[in-house]
């Protein structure tokens, strides 16, 4: 028989964690033969991710993951091998007292948030005994060996070089986003929370002397580029010219074609966890918008990922990343930052590729949650 495995989504106020679990679940099912049910108490942000899917259904089958709704009022239902609540969420009452009744053990693992900070290392894999005698144990994504790695599909960076050597490709799929690029044109996406820096960087774009193409999924960012080009109500399909700079609306995508979107650009501009981690495998420069925290956490979390990031950079060409992604995190001027980057493009571009190899080389976090699950059973 499979496995069983049960993923629990509480939905907060963004598209990270569900995307996280959403590919989570269907890399499970797909790689590693896994019957995976993934209980969500949102399905409208679900949805967003996976279109042909019912918002109204408590049960459906989608790419072969069982998809529930988590509802207030939890009813009896049977406890899988393992059990992940993603990024700290608490299990109903009743169904971790049926965890506690099951014969056999179940594997209880909390999914933690992405974070290339030192202490990781040390908190990945670390068990938790409850109270009421269950063990949990913390499972911690990661940049470095002693972590549980990255999600990435076997053959993601197959297919991305596949894509990438077919221009017909790239422009179907571009035409079926109503994208016509002009040659010569740099080709830029934009997915980020709201930030008032963002002017200061359309500024300098528009200002440039080579033309740039923005592509801005639907989103929070939407309000901060109605406000630079003095037009509301942009729609998708809205294209808006401004200087050396093109505005284009496009439709919020599903994770696949999410991930085309980023393999057609040449710089890659995202926030929070699942566009961040794929952004990385895009192989392309990017620029990182990070989810704030309460009392600043989430600056270390920022400072410890451009720790790594820039390890093999020469000093100059660190610097510009690092004044760039300080600048937009911090809501400052971009436009000195920008200019600054581009003069080390080549650079950057060379070294994004390298460290997407590099993480390629490590194991990825589904097969690694499958190894500690099997070893654990």
């Amino acid at each position: 028989m499979k496995p069983t495995w049960d993923i629990f989504c509480c939905v907060v106020d963004n598209y990270g964690d569900i995307g996280v679990t959403w590919r989570l679940a269907r890399q499970l099912v797909a790689e590693h033969d896994v019957a995976v049910r993934l209980w969500v108490d949102e399905l409208a942000a679900f949805v967003r991710l996976c279109p042909e899917a019912d918002a109204q259904a408590r049960q459906q089958w989608q790419q072969g993951v069982e998809v529930c709704l988590w509802p207030a009022d939890w009813q009896p239902t049977a406890v899988p091998d393992v059990v992940i609540g993603a990024f700290g969420c608490h299990l109903p009452a009743a169904y971790v007292q049926a965890m506690q009744d099951r014969t056999v053990p179940a594997v209880w693992l909390n999914l933690e948030y992405l974070s290339a900070e030192g202490w990781v290392e040390g908190c990945h894999g670390l068990p938790s005994p409850q109270a009421n005698g269950l063990r949990k144990v913390f499972f911690f994504p990661g940049f470095t060996p002693g972590t549980g790695g990255l999600l990435r599909e076997a053959t993601l960076l197959t297919r991305r070089k596949a894509f990438e050597d077919d221009p017909q490709a790239r422009q179907a799929f571009l035409r079926g986003l109503g994208v016509r690029v002009h040659e010569g044109a740099r080709l830029i996406s934009l997915f980020a929370y709201e930030n008032p820096g963002l002017a200061s960087w359309l500024d300098v774009l528009a200002a440039d002397t080579r033309p740039s193409h923005l592509l801005v999924p639907e989103g929070r960012i939407l309000g901060d580029v109605q406000a630079w080009l003095g037009e509301s109500g942009l729609g998708v399909g809205s294209v808006t010219q401004r200087g050396a700079l093109t505005v284009q609306i496009l439709p919020f995508v599903s994770q696949d074609d999410y991930d085309r979107l980023l393999w057609c650009c040449e710089f890659n501009a995202v926030r929070g966890e699942d566009s961040f981690v794929r952004a990385q495998w895009a192989g392309r420069p990017l620029l990182w918008h990070i989810y704030v925290q309460e009392e600043y956490a989430h600056w270390e979390k920022l400072e410890a990922f451009l720790d790594h990031y820039t390890q093999g950079l020469s000093a100059p060409a660190a610097a510009a990343l690092v004044a760039l992604w300080r600048a937009w995190n911090m809501d400052r001027d971009m436009g000195q930052a920008w200019r600054e980057l581009l003069a080390h493009w080549p650079e950057l571009s060379a070294h994004a590729e390298r460290w997407c190899a590099a993480q390629a080389a490590q194991p990825d976090l589904a097969t690694a949650l499958v190894q500690f699950c099997r070893n654990s059973l």
